[in-house]
């Protein structure tokens, strides 16, 4: 049995540039296809959570009382995928397939950011009675968050426009 590769040629039906698809009843390529993909953002996820994982406990080393491994990764991983989504957006510099989009936005950074663990983090802190720390952990991963998407989709749309 011969697998097709993802990462070439063209998707069965009508795959739109936003991953989202159409599908025609009964065609077996199609249902193939689709399951390729899950197998990629498989393995991206778990490359993304291997990441998550060493990052977190490299940077959490440092600080004892302040999430600031979760707080670093949900920054990159906001200027990482806001960096990746314009370079590869449709105006972008890069061409890459659908799927490619998919294994690296949806499973690598899927799996390398943490909001359910900032989530938690910030709860136990607030039931802790560190309102001080919930505050800064909630507003700064927000801002920064925020402002690291901003600035990769700059520095992306900056590369585009180079010639």
């Amino acid at each position: 049995m011969e697998f097709a590769n993802p990462f070439k040629g063209e998707p069965p039906d009508e795959f739109r540039a936003d991953n989202s698809y159409r599908q025609s009843a009964n065609n077996r390529t199609t249902v193939g296809f689709f399951m390729l993909i899950y197998l990629w953002l498989g393995l991206g996820g778990g490359f993304g959570t291997i990441t998550r994982f060493w990052v977190n406990g490299v940077i959490s080393r440092y600080f004892a009382t302040f999430p600031m491994g979760t707080l670093a990764i949900n920054v990159t991983g906001s200027f990482v995928i806001g960096f990746f989504a314009t370079l590869t957006s449709p105006e972008g510099r890069w061409l890459v397939s659908p799927t490619v989009r998919t294994f690296f936005m949806v499973g690598i950074c899927g799996g390398y950011t943490t909001f359910s663990s900032f989530s938690l983090q910030t709860l136990n802190l607030a039931r802790d009675g560190e309102w001080f720390y919930a505050g800064i952990n909630a507003l700064s991963s927000f801002a920064f968050c925020l402002l690291a998407v901003w600035l990769g989709h700059i520095l992306a749309s900056l590369m585009n426009s180079i010639k």
